[in-house]
């Protein structure tokens, strides 16, 4: 049996944080089902197509590794891919008031399990947001995203 997980986020940017919580999955898991959500609710830098590429190409050395995109309701998109355990990475006990309630209300829709991942310390204080405020001002964020990213921020950003 493969055991496959599913670690969704918003991706915008992909930073080192991002790309730890998936190695970390990968090494745990049979397969890895990375998913960036379409929310037209945000106004995200990055287009979808965009935020895949980047983390296709973050994440290029893990061969047990997917990404793919998905609109609608977590639950429903990994009951489509037939995913049971959906992936979270948690920086701080404010991530993990938000995660839990999150991680209960799928449970109750779909079945589907939630493993939370504490975040290394070396990333805890990482968060896509942080490195778009930083790079809008012409902060140096190298150390903070993958050399890919870095390139499109300072590209979109220019």
């Amino acid at each position: 049996m493969t055991l496959t997980a599913l670690c969704p986020g918003t991706f915008d940017p992909v930073t080192n944080g991002h790309v730890d919580i998936v190695q970390r999955a990968a090494g745990l898991f049979d397969r890895v089902v990375v998913a960036v959500v379409e929310n037209p609710a945000k106004e995200p830098l990055f287009s979808v197509a965009e935020r895949i590429q980047m983390l296709r190409e973050a994440l290029s050395g893990l061969g047990n590794v997917d990404v793919e995109s998905f609109s609608g309701l977590l639950v429903d998109h990994a009951r489509s891919r037939g995913v049971g355990v959906i992936v979270k990475g948690l920086r701080a006990v404010s991530d993990f008031d938000y995660e839990l309630q999150m991680a209960q209300m799928n449970r109750h829709l779909g079945e589907v399990e939630t493993y939370f991942v504490p975040t290394s310390p070396r990333w805890s204080y990482l968060s896509s947001s942080l490195v778009k405020e930083i790079a809008g001002y012409g902060g140096d964020v190298s150390r903070l995203v993958p050399e890919q990213v870095l390139r499109r921020l300072k590209e979109r950003l220019a």
